[in-house]
Protein backbone atom coordinates (compact mmCIF):
# COMPACT_ATOMS: atom_id res chain seq x y z
CA UNK A 1 0.00 0.00 0.00
CA UNK A 2 1.15 3.70 -0.11
CA UNK A 3 3.07 4.21 2.36
CA UNK A 4 4.34 1.33 3.05
CA UNK A 5 7.87 -0.07 2.73
CA UNK A 6 8.71 -2.49 0.06
CA UNK A 7 9.22 -5.25 2.79
CA UNK A 8 5.88 -4.43 4.64
CA UNK A 9 3.49 -7.05 4.54
CA UNK A 10 0.20 -5.66 2.31
CA UNK A 11 -2.99 -6.81 3.66
CA UNK A 12 -5.64 -8.63 2.12
CA UNK A 13 -8.18 -6.77 -0.16
CA UNK A 14 -12.14 -7.44 0.61
CA UNK A 15 -13.16 -7.09 -2.96
CA UNK A 16 -16.70 -4.90 -3.88
CA UNK A 17 -18.63 -4.93 -6.50
CA UNK A 18 -18.05 -2.45 -8.96
CA UNK A 19 -21.16 -0.26 -8.34
CA UNK A 20 -20.90 1.10 -11.91
CA UNK A 21 -20.70 -1.98 -14.12
CA UNK A 22 -23.11 -0.99 -17.14
CA UNK A 23 -23.01 -4.37 -19.10
CA UNK A 24 -21.30 -7.70 -19.49
CA UNK A 25 -21.82 -10.75 -17.95
CA UNK A 26 -17.99 -11.51 -16.21
CA UNK A 27 -18.36 -9.85 -12.04
CA UNK A 28 -16.41 -6.35 -12.11
CA UNK A 29 -14.93 -5.76 -9.21
CA UNK A 30 -13.45 -2.92 -7.01
CA UNK A 31 -10.02 -2.94 -5.56
CA UNK A 32 -9.41 0.36 -4.90
CA UNK A 33 -10.45 3.87 -5.72
CA UNK A 34 -8.79 3.92 -9.25
CA UNK A 35 -8.45 -0.01 -9.57
CA UNK A 36 -10.71 -2.74 -10.72
CA UNK A 37 -10.33 -6.52 -11.44
CA UNK A 38 -11.92 -9.00 -13.55
CA UNK A 39 -11.18 -13.06 -13.82
CA UNK A 40 -7.81 -13.22 -16.06
CA UNK A 41 -8.54 -14.95 -19.33
CA UNK A 42 -5.83 -15.82 -20.83
CA UNK A 43 -6.57 -14.07 -24.83
CA UNK A 44 -7.25 -10.90 -22.37
CA UNK A 45 -3.94 -10.99 -20.66
CA UNK A 46 -2.11 -11.63 -24.19
CA UNK A 47 -3.73 -8.42 -25.56
CA UNK A 48 -2.77 -5.99 -22.86
CA UNK A 49 0.54 -7.39 -22.64
CA UNK A 50 1.47 -6.68 -26.38
CA UNK A 51 -1.27 -3.69 -26.95
CA UNK A 52 0.01 -1.45 -29.69
CA UNK A 53 1.43 1.75 -28.27
CA UNK A 54 -1.41 4.02 -30.66
CA UNK A 55 -4.06 1.97 -28.48
CA UNK A 56 -3.27 2.54 -25.52
CA UNK A 57 -5.07 5.96 -24.84
CA UNK A 58 -8.04 3.95 -25.90
CA UNK A 59 -7.96 1.01 -23.44
CA UNK A 60 -7.58 1.07 -19.98
CA UNK A 61 -4.20 1.07 -17.99
CA UNK A 62 -2.97 -2.63 -17.75
CA UNK A 63 -1.82 -2.80 -13.68
CA UNK A 64 -0.84 -6.75 -13.40
CA UNK A 65 -2.60 -9.56 -11.88
CA UNK A 66 -3.44 -10.62 -8.05
CA UNK A 67 -4.57 -13.66 -6.26
CA UNK A 68 -8.24 -13.81 -5.16
CA UNK A 69 -10.23 -16.32 -3.26
CA UNK A 70 -13.40 -16.87 -1.86
CA UNK A 71 -13.81 -16.59 2.10
CA UNK A 72 -16.69 -17.50 4.26
CA UNK A 73 -17.47 -14.47 7.01
CA UNK A 74 -18.53 -15.10 10.76
CA UNK A 75 -21.81 -15.38 9.70
CA UNK A 76 -21.17 -18.05 6.74
CA UNK A 77 -21.59 -15.44 4.13
CA UNK A 78 -18.91 -15.35 0.53
CA UNK A 79 -16.93 -12.89 0.10
CA UNK A 80 -14.12 -12.87 -2.31
CA UNK A 81 -10.48 -11.64 -1.26
CA UNK A 82 -7.61 -10.70 -3.28
CA UNK A 83 -3.74 -11.42 -2.06
CA UNK A 84 -1.83 -8.23 -2.52
CA UNK A 85 2.03 -9.04 -3.12
CA UNK A 86 1.06 -12.23 -5.53
CA UNK A 87 1.34 -9.82 -9.02
CA UNK A 88 -0.26 -6.62 -7.33
CA UNK A 89 1.29 -3.65 -9.08
CA UNK A 90 3.26 -1.00 -7.21
CA UNK A 91 0.89 1.96 -8.72
CA UNK A 92 -2.20 0.65 -6.47
CA UNK A 93 -3.62 2.83 -4.01
CA UNK A 94 -5.00 1.94 -1.19
CA UNK A 95 -7.99 0.71 -0.43
CA UNK A 96 -9.03 3.82 2.38
CA UNK A 97 -8.02 6.60 0.34
CA UNK A 98 -10.16 9.89 0.24
CA UNK A 99 -12.97 10.75 -1.94
CA UNK A 100 -13.31 8.99 -4.80
CA UNK A 101 -16.60 7.59 -6.15
CA UNK A 102 -19.31 7.58 -3.40
CA UNK A 103 -20.28 4.29 -5.03
CA UNK A 104 -17.05 2.71 -3.49
CA UNK A 105 -17.70 4.28 -0.13
CA UNK A 106 -20.82 2.98 0.16
CA UNK A 107 -20.21 -0.85 -0.74
CA UNK A 108 -16.87 -1.08 1.83
CA UNK A 109 -18.93 0.59 3.98
CA UNK A 110 -22.38 -1.63 3.80
CA UNK A 111 -19.47 -4.85 3.82
CA UNK A 112 -22.03 -6.32 1.01
CA UNK A 113 -22.15 -10.37 1.12
CA UNK A 114 -23.24 -12.86 -0.80
CA UNK A 115 -26.82 -13.05 0.79
CA UNK A 116 -27.21 -9.02 1.37
CA UNK A 117 -25.97 -8.53 -2.34
CA UNK A 118 -28.46 -11.38 -3.09
CA UNK A 119 -31.49 -10.00 -0.95
CA UNK A 120 -30.78 -6.01 -2.24
CA UNK A 121 -30.99 -7.66 -6.03
CA UNK A 122 -34.46 -8.84 -5.48
CA UNK A 123 -35.19 -6.22 -3.66
CA UNK A 124 -34.22 -3.81 -5.91
CA UNK A 125 -34.68 -6.29 -9.44
CA UNK A 126 -37.64 -9.03 -8.25
CA UNK A 127 -37.16 -10.55 -11.37
CA UNK A 128 -35.06 -11.13 -14.91
CA UNK A 129 -38.26 -9.31 -16.41
CA UNK A 130 -37.51 -6.12 -14.02
CA UNK A 131 -34.01 -5.89 -15.76
CA UNK A 132 -35.52 -6.14 -18.70
CA UNK A 133 -37.70 -2.95 -18.47
CA UNK A 134 -37.00 0.57 -20.16
CA UNK A 135 -36.76 2.42 -16.68
CA UNK A 136 -34.61 1.00 -13.75
CA UNK A 137 -33.64 2.80 -10.79
CA UNK A 138 -31.81 1.49 -8.08
CA UNK A 139 -32.34 3.67 -4.75
CA UNK A 140 -30.15 3.27 -1.86
CA UNK A 141 -30.74 5.32 1.36
CA UNK A 142 -27.94 3.70 3.05
CA UNK A 143 -25.57 6.33 2.63
CA UNK A 144 -25.22 8.78 6.02
CA UNK A 145 -23.47 11.51 7.01
CA UNK A 146 -20.76 11.45 9.99
CA UNK A 147 -23.62 12.00 12.41
CA UNK A 148 -25.56 9.39 11.20
CA UNK A 149 -28.16 11.08 9.74
CA UNK A 150 -29.47 10.05 6.34
CA UNK A 151 -27.80 11.87 3.83
CA UNK A 152 -28.52 12.40 -0.18
CA UNK A 153 -30.15 9.77 -2.05
CA UNK A 154 -27.76 7.56 -4.35
CA UNK A 155 -29.02 5.77 -7.00
CA UNK A 156 -26.75 2.82 -8.33
CA UNK A 157 -27.17 0.47 -11.56
CA UNK A 158 -28.50 -3.07 -10.68
CA UNK A 159 -26.56 -4.97 -13.39
CA UNK A 160 -23.48 -4.87 -11.06
CA UNK A 161 -25.54 -7.01 -7.95
CA UNK A 162 -26.97 -9.01 -11.10
CA UNK A 163 -23.51 -10.32 -12.33
CA UNK A 164 -21.93 -10.40 -8.99
CA UNK A 165 -24.24 -12.46 -7.42
CA UNK A 166 -23.90 -14.94 -10.35
CA UNK A 167 -20.24 -15.02 -10.11
CA UNK A 168 -20.30 -15.42 -6.17
CA UNK A 169 -22.76 -18.51 -7.22
CA UNK A 170 -20.64 -20.47 -9.87
CA UNK A 171 -17.42 -20.21 -7.75
CA UNK A 172 -18.71 -21.61 -4.56
CA UNK A 173 -20.37 -24.46 -6.47
CA UNK A 174 -17.05 -24.97 -8.50
CA UNK A 175 -14.54 -24.45 -6.29
CA UNK A 176 -12.77 -24.82 -2.44
CA UNK A 177 -12.33 -21.96 -0.83
CA UNK A 178 -8.51 -22.28 -0.44
CA UNK A 179 -8.86 -22.13 -4.68
CA UNK A 180 -6.49 -19.68 -5.74
CA UNK A 181 -7.96 -17.43 -9.09
CA UNK A 182 -6.29 -15.10 -10.97
CA UNK A 183 -7.37 -11.92 -11.49
CA UNK A 184 -6.48 -8.88 -14.21
CA UNK A 185 -6.04 -5.57 -12.21
CA UNK A 186 -7.10 -3.19 -14.43
CA UNK A 187 -7.54 1.20 -14.30
CA UNK A 188 -11.02 2.25 -13.17
CA UNK A 189 -11.70 4.41 -16.02
CA UNK A 190 -14.53 6.28 -14.52
CA UNK A 191 -12.97 7.31 -10.94
CA UNK A 192 -12.71 10.33 -11.62
CA UNK A 193 -16.51 11.51 -12.51
CA UNK A 194 -18.53 12.36 -9.90
CA UNK A 195 -22.04 11.27 -11.48
CA UNK A 196 -20.64 8.77 -14.30
CA UNK A 197 -22.55 8.62 -17.17
CA UNK A 198 -22.04 5.50 -19.04
CA UNK A 199 -22.79 3.68 -22.43
CA UNK A 200 -22.02 0.27 -23.23
CA UNK A 201 -21.51 -1.00 -26.95
CA UNK A 202 -20.97 -3.99 -28.54
CA UNK A 203 -19.36 -3.40 -31.34
CA UNK A 204 -18.75 -5.18 -34.94
CA UNK A 205 -20.89 -7.31 -37.15
CA UNK A 206 -19.65 -10.68 -35.44
CA UNK A 207 -19.79 -11.49 -32.01
CA UNK A 208 -18.27 -15.11 -31.16
CA UNK A 209 -14.50 -15.99 -31.26
CA UNK A 210 -12.86 -18.42 -33.55
CA UNK A 211 -12.46 -20.79 -30.09
CA UNK A 212 -16.53 -20.85 -30.03
CA UNK A 213 -18.46 -24.14 -30.30
CA UNK A 214 -21.04 -24.32 -33.09
CA UNK A 215 -23.91 -24.09 -30.87
CA UNK A 216 -22.52 -21.05 -29.49
CA UNK A 217 -21.40 -19.65 -32.82
CA UNK A 218 -24.71 -20.18 -34.10
CA UNK A 219 -26.67 -18.35 -31.00
CA UNK A 220 -24.30 -14.92 -31.60
CA UNK A 221 -24.99 -15.17 -35.24
CA UNK A 222 -28.84 -14.53 -34.53
CA UNK A 223 -28.24 -12.36 -31.67
CA UNK A 224 -26.42 -10.10 -34.35
CA UNK A 225 -28.94 -10.62 -36.89
CA UNK A 226 -32.06 -10.18 -34.92
CA UNK A 227 -30.48 -6.82 -33.66
CA UNK A 228 -28.36 -3.06 -34.69
CA UNK A 229 -24.78 -4.99 -34.67
CA UNK A 230 -26.13 -6.71 -38.30
CA UNK A 231 -27.75 -3.23 -39.75
CA UNK A 232 -25.06 -0.69 -37.79
CA UNK A 233 -22.42 -2.95 -36.35
CA UNK A 234 -23.09 -1.49 -33.21
CA UNK A 235 -25.83 -2.47 -30.58
CA UNK A 236 -26.29 -1.15 -27.10
CA UNK A 237 -25.60 -3.74 -24.40
CA UNK A 238 -25.79 -1.57 -21.22
CA UNK A 239 -26.15 2.26 -20.00
CA UNK A 240 -26.14 4.71 -17.01
CA UNK A 241 -27.45 8.32 -17.33
CA UNK A 242 -27.45 10.78 -14.99
CA UNK A 243 -30.80 12.46 -14.16
CA UNK A 244 -30.23 15.95 -12.89
CA UNK A 245 -33.71 16.65 -11.95
CA UNK A 246 -34.43 13.15 -10.04
CA UNK A 247 -30.78 12.70 -8.90
CA UNK A 248 -30.98 9.43 -10.41
CA UNK A 249 -29.00 7.07 -12.60
CA UNK A 250 -31.63 5.95 -15.65
CA UNK A 251 -30.19 2.45 -16.87
CA UNK A 252 -30.97 -0.02 -19.47
CA UNK A 253 -29.36 -3.20 -19.99
CA UNK A 254 -28.59 -5.43 -22.58
CA UNK A 255 -31.49 -6.97 -23.17
CA UNK A 256 -32.98 -3.55 -24.03
CA UNK A 257 -30.45 -2.95 -26.56
CA UNK A 258 -30.97 -5.96 -28.38
CA UNK A 259 -34.63 -5.08 -29.12
CA UNK A 260 -33.84 -1.96 -30.91
CA UNK A 261 -34.40 -0.91 -34.26
CA UNK A 262 -31.82 1.54 -35.95
CA UNK A 263 -33.84 4.19 -35.31
CA UNK A 264 -34.72 3.26 -31.44
CA UNK A 265 -30.76 3.56 -31.30
CA UNK A 266 -30.40 6.77 -32.42
CA UNK A 267 -33.13 7.79 -29.94
CA UNK A 268 -31.30 5.77 -27.12
CA UNK A 269 -27.89 7.55 -28.45
CA UNK A 270 -29.87 10.84 -27.52
CA UNK A 271 -31.10 9.91 -24.41
CA UNK A 272 -28.10 9.10 -23.21
CA UNK A 273 -26.61 12.70 -24.00
CA UNK A 274 -29.79 13.94 -22.51
CA UNK A 275 -29.62 14.53 -18.30
CA UNK A 276 -33.39 14.93 -17.83
CA UNK A 277 -33.64 18.86 -18.09
CA UNK A 278 -31.89 19.36 -21.99
CA UNK A 279 -29.89 17.22 -24.42
CA UNK A 280 -26.33 18.36 -23.48
CA UNK A 281 -24.91 19.20 -26.53
CA UNK A 282 -22.02 20.47 -26.05
CA UNK A 283 -20.72 16.80 -25.25
CA UNK A 284 -21.48 15.88 -29.37
CA UNK A 285 -18.65 17.52 -30.59
CA UNK A 286 -15.37 15.94 -28.14
CA UNK A 287 -16.83 12.61 -27.93
CA UNK A 288 -16.85 12.95 -32.51
CA UNK A 289 -13.88 13.91 -32.38
CA UNK A 290 -12.20 10.85 -29.89
CA UNK A 291 -14.48 8.24 -32.38
CA UNK A 292 -12.58 9.77 -35.28
CA UNK A 293 -9.36 9.09 -33.45
CA UNK A 294 -10.53 5.81 -32.49
CA UNK A 295 -11.35 4.99 -35.99
CA UNK A 296 -7.94 6.60 -37.58
CA UNK A 297 -6.14 3.96 -34.98
CA UNK A 298 -8.24 0.64 -35.87
CA UNK A 299 -7.99 1.19 -39.49
CA UNK A 300 -4.15 0.64 -38.80
CA UNK A 301 -4.32 -2.43 -37.19
CA UNK A 302 -3.73 -5.11 -38.99
CA UNK A 303 -5.10 -8.74 -38.03
CA UNK A 304 -6.81 -7.94 -35.13
CA UNK A 305 -10.11 -8.56 -34.67
CA UNK A 306 -12.04 -7.52 -31.81
CA UNK A 307 -15.09 -9.76 -31.42
CA UNK A 308 -17.49 -9.50 -28.36
CA UNK A 309 -15.14 -6.44 -27.40
CA UNK A 310 -17.40 -3.15 -26.31
CA UNK A 311 -16.89 -0.13 -26.63
CA UNK A 312 -17.36 2.35 -23.75
CA UNK A 313 -18.37 6.53 -24.26
CA UNK A 314 -17.90 8.09 -20.53
CA UNK A 315 -18.82 11.57 -19.64
CA UNK A 316 -19.56 13.03 -16.18
CA UNK A 317 -23.44 13.83 -15.11
CA UNK A 318 -22.25 16.57 -12.81
CA UNK A 319 -22.29 19.60 -15.67
CA UNK A 320 -19.05 21.90 -15.37
CA UNK A 321 -18.34 25.36 -16.96
CA UNK A 322 -16.32 25.67 -19.96
CA UNK A 323 -12.76 25.65 -20.49
CA UNK A 324 -10.46 26.24 -23.24
CA UNK A 325 -9.06 22.48 -23.17
CA UNK A 326 -12.33 20.93 -23.13
CA UNK A 327 -13.26 19.83 -26.81
CA UNK A 328 -10.11 18.51 -27.40
CA UNK A 329 -9.97 15.08 -28.45
CA UNK A 330 -7.86 13.18 -26.11
CA UNK A 331 -8.65 12.59 -22.32
CA UNK A 332 -6.26 15.12 -19.96
CA UNK A 333 -3.72 12.92 -18.12
CA UNK A 334 -2.57 15.60 -15.79
CA UNK A 335 -3.82 17.94 -13.16
CA UNK A 336 -7.29 18.10 -11.44
CA UNK A 337 -9.76 18.73 -13.83
CA UNK A 338 -11.04 15.16 -15.75
CA UNK A 339 -11.87 15.63 -19.57
CA UNK A 340 -15.35 16.31 -20.47
CA UNK A 341 -15.78 12.82 -22.08
CA UNK A 342 -13.83 9.46 -22.72
CA UNK A 343 -13.81 6.65 -25.20
CA UNK A 344 -13.03 3.40 -24.44
CA UNK A 345 -12.39 -0.18 -25.38
CA UNK A 346 -12.54 -2.88 -22.83
CA UNK A 347 -13.17 -6.33 -22.93
CA UNK A 348 -10.20 -8.57 -25.10
CA UNK A 349 -11.63 -12.23 -24.24
CA UNK A 350 -12.22 -12.90 -27.84
CA UNK A 351 -9.73 -10.44 -29.41
CA UNK A 352 -7.31 -12.37 -32.22
CA UNK A 353 -3.89 -11.11 -33.66
CA UNK A 354 -0.96 -12.30 -35.31
CA UNK A 355 1.39 -12.74 -32.73
CA UNK A 356 -1.22 -13.71 -29.74
CA UNK A 357 1.31 -15.74 -26.66
CA UNK A 358 -2.39 -17.46 -26.20
CA UNK A 359 -3.13 -18.58 -29.13
CA UNK A 360 0.13 -20.19 -31.05
CA UNK A 361 -2.03 -20.80 -34.29
CA UNK A 362 -4.43 -18.87 -34.48
CA UNK A 363 -6.89 -18.07 -37.64
CA UNK A 364 -4.81 -15.43 -39.21
CA UNK A 365 -6.56 -12.36 -40.88
CA UNK A 366 -5.52 -9.40 -43.27
CA UNK A 367 -6.34 -5.77 -42.92
CA UNK A 368 -8.09 -4.63 -40.12
CA UNK A 369 -11.60 -5.34 -38.42
CA UNK A 370 -14.06 -3.89 -40.62
CA UNK A 371 -17.10 -5.00 -38.88
CA UNK A 372 -15.72 -2.98 -36.17
CA UNK A 373 -14.58 -0.02 -38.85
CA UNK A 374 -18.11 -0.26 -40.05
CA UNK A 375 -20.18 0.53 -36.32
CA UNK A 376 -17.38 3.12 -35.38
CA UNK A 377 -18.07 4.61 -38.65
CA UNK A 378 -22.37 4.66 -38.11
CA UNK A 379 -22.05 5.80 -34.51
CA UNK A 380 -19.95 8.44 -35.53
CA UNK A 381 -22.80 9.39 -38.55
CA UNK A 382 -25.58 9.35 -35.96
CA UNK A 383 -24.39 11.84 -33.49
CA UNK A 384 -23.04 13.79 -35.97
CA UNK A 385 -27.00 14.04 -37.14
CA UNK A 386 -27.51 14.88 -33.61
CA UNK A 387 -25.29 17.51 -33.95
CA UNK A 388 -26.47 18.92 -37.02
CA UNK A 389 -29.96 18.90 -35.27
CA UNK A 390 -31.36 16.51 -37.65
Amino acid sequence: MVGQSPAEPRAAVLLQPFVHQVGGHTSMLTYDEHTICKPLVSQELSFYESLPLAMRQFTPQYKGIVSVHLKKDSLGNLTLIASPGLGQPDTCGCLDSAGGDPGVTLWHKCKWSHTQVTKTFKDSCPGKMLLRTDLQYHTDSLLDDANGKQGERKSYNPWGLHCHRQHLNRMSSKHNENKLHQFLLLENVVSKYSYPCILDLKMGTRQHGDDASEEKKARHIKKCEQSTSASLGVRICGMQVYQADSGHFLCKDKYYGRKLSPEGFRQTLRQFLCNGNQLRADLLEPIILRLKALLAVIRKQSSYRFYSSSLLIIYDGQEHKEGADQHLPFPKTHGTKPSRVDVRMIDFAHTTFKGSKSNPNPTLYDGPDHGYIFGLENLIKILQSLLEGK
